[in-house]
């Protein structure tokens, strides 16, 4: 019986407030208006972004359903979409692409301007929602929300993929994997030879430190304050790994020894503002160039030393690793059929969507 046009009643994890564990509730997902979709979910990741909202680092209105990477298949679609059907397979898109705005049509940035991030609204372009729970409204995230069985998206926020892609696999290509990998390859630039230093070792640096091993670097030292993710960090290509617990000194200048004159590029994959510091400082103090690529807490500022970078230093943000996002990850998802990367590492466990508050501990102790 087709469910095309009609509510659907599912399972989603709602987030009512913040401090407060996942509540797996009936939510009911509204059909797609025009120019969106409605995918069931196959398999999505958790993601330190979702858990800055859970702690407060990151506001956004409750109650919501978070959830930012994953990939699923077309349920149905809303009037006006062409190029995506029922049961195409899709990576839904935390960073837009519309194709028209000054963003999309630049070669300099990737940061759609119909993005939801700053501050957020939580609600689909048209201003209204798809979710209910209870008779109350519930909010989006990210114009994705992916912590439910069926999500509603605006078609720039979805890339169709190959037919053949495992989507228990190609779901990191939605957000962790492309972050990392992008962030080396595509924001930073790495060039053969150079000398690289990653901060913090979850599923975006190691995918950083692959970024930085497919780009040629020829010396990557891994930065993490638990030693227990240096094995997979040296298994993915870091050369060195570091815990900044083993030294009396700050541990930009323990880069600085290590190297001589400090990193060509540094990646801050953490989200501190601490160790956004200490990334730039450990840089090359003509040419090193450091990128934050974790999401920094919402409240929290920064005070350096300007000096940092009156000698030349460059200071890099990136989002979903620079990329294009609709132009990207169909190209990422057959560079991955390819067997151009692998995904399988950065997958530590999978669990039943009704664990998913287990999911969240094993992210906060590290494993």
């Amino acid at each position: 019986m087709s469910t095309a046009g009609k509510v659907i009643k599912c399972k989603a994890a709602v987030m009512w407030e913040a401090n407060k564990p996942f509540s797996i509730e009936e939510v009911e997902v509204a059909p797609p208006k025009a120019h969106e979709l409605r995918i069931k979910i196959v398999a999505t990741g958790i993601c330190r972004s979702d858990d800055h909202v859970v702690t407060g680092g990151l506001v956004v209105p409750f109650p919501v359903i978070l959830g930012h990477e994953a990939a699923g298949i077309v349920e149905s679609v809303g009037q006006g979409i062409t190029s995506i059907k029922p049961g195409d397979k899709v990576i839904p898109l935390f960073v837009p692409y519309c194709g028209e705005c000054s963003s999309c049509l630049s070669t300099k940035g990737n940061l759609c301007i119909k993005t939801d991030i700053l501050p957020c609204a939580g609600l689909m372009p048209d201003g209204t929602t798809r979710f209910t729970c209870k008779g109350k409204a519930i909010h989006h995230f990210l114009g994705t929300s992916t912590f439910t069985e069926y999500t509603v998206l605006h078609e720039s926020a979805v890339a169709k993929v190959d037919s053949a892609a495992p989507l228990e696999k190609v779901f990191l290509i939605g957000c962790g994997f492309s972050t990392g990998y992008g962030a080396a390859v595509q924001t930073a630039k790495v060039e053969p030879g150079s000398t690289c230093a990653v901060f913090g070792l979850g599923g975006v640096g190691l995918s950083v430190i692959m970024g930085c091993k497919a780009a040629g670097a020829s010396r990557i030292i891994a930065v993490d304050i638990n030693s227990d993710k240096f094995a997979k960090a040296k298994e993915l290509g870091a050369t060195d790994c570091v815990n900044p617990k083993d030294f009396k000194k700050p541990i930009h200048e323990v880069l600085l020894e290590m190297t001589g004159h400090g990193v060509d590029y540094s990646f801050e994959v953490v989200g501190r503002t601490e160790t956004m510091i200490s990334a730039l400082a450990c840089c090359h103090n003509n040419y090193g160039v450091s990128v934050i690529v974790g999401a920094p807490p919402a409240a929290e500022k920064i005070t350096f030393d300007p000096m940092l970078l009156f000698t030349g230093r460059t200071w890099k943000g990136c989002i979903f690793g620079g990329w294009k996002s609709k132009d990207s990850v169909p190209k990422l998802v057959a560079d991955y059929m390819k067997k151009k990367f692998v995904l399988d590492p950065l997958i530590t466990h999978r669990l039943p969507f009704t664990k998913i508050n287990e999911g969240f501990d094993l992210l906060r102790t590290g494993k």
